[in-house]
């Protein structure tokens, strides 16, 4: 499966799915190419490195026009033959012009044990609650923010001295594993997903349990 991975910032979730994908873990799926909305994007450099096509699809290029600046996404994925869609740190909202492009395609993962915390600073929202689980979510999109069937997720503690950094950084460690795992899951047909619940089958060879991958 050729998957599109659209970025905006430093492009951390990127360089686990490139790690992944070198290590021969993100099989059968394949990054065919890399969008950033920002052209000053770090995460674009990291796709340059791995000898990944990658493309700026500038979202203030079209003055306000969201349709016409998914329409552009829409297109350079359609020159890679992409079918299916990864939100790596992609900060924009998309609307259904561009949801609708790829039904039950289009991954993202999220900081917060979703339904908390949604939108942006999710482990500042966190510790601002006071909670004592943070985590990771990875789930499919839909037309609100954060909103879509939840696919994976991972707890981390909340550890006693932890800022929004450091939470951050250990979410991170999580993330990075739990994704290429739902994008290796994805690629190989083994997520269902009736009304907002997500089913996880096992791998064939070996049978491993879907909890235990993921």
């Amino acid at each position: 499966m050729k998957l599109g991975v659209l970025v905006s910032g430093r492009g951390t979730n990127l360089g686990g799915l490139l790690s992944a994908q070198a290590a021969g873990r993100l099989n059968p799926a394949q990054i065919a190419v890399v969008i950033s909305n920002r052209p000053d994007a770090p995460a674009l450099g990291l796709a340059v490195a791995a000898g990944t096509p990658s493309h700026v699809v500038d979202h203030r290029a079209f003055a306000g026009d969201r349709a016409a600046f998914e329409r552009a996404l829409l297109a350079v994925l359609a020159r890679y033959e992409v079918e299916a869609v990864v939100l790596a740190g992609f900060m924009r909202v998309l609307t259904t012009t561009f949801v609708g492009g790829f039904p039950g395609r289009i991954v993202n993962t999220h900081p917060a044990l979703l339904p908390a915390f949604p939108g942006v600073d999710a482990p500042a929202q966190a510790l601002a609650h006071g909670v004592k689980l943070a985590g990771v979510t990875v789930h499919f999109v839909d037309h609100g923010v954060d909103t879509g069937p939840i696919i994976a997720q991972r707890a981390v503690a909340v550890l006693p001295g932890d800022d929004a950094a450091s939470l951050h950084r250990r979410i991170q460690v999580e993330e990075h594993d739990l994704l290429p795992r739902v994008v290796r899951a994805l690629a190989g047909g083994r997520l269902a997903c009736e009304g907002r619940r997500v089913t996880i089958a096992p791998e064939a060879e070996g049978g491993a349990d879907a909890d235990q991958l993921l």
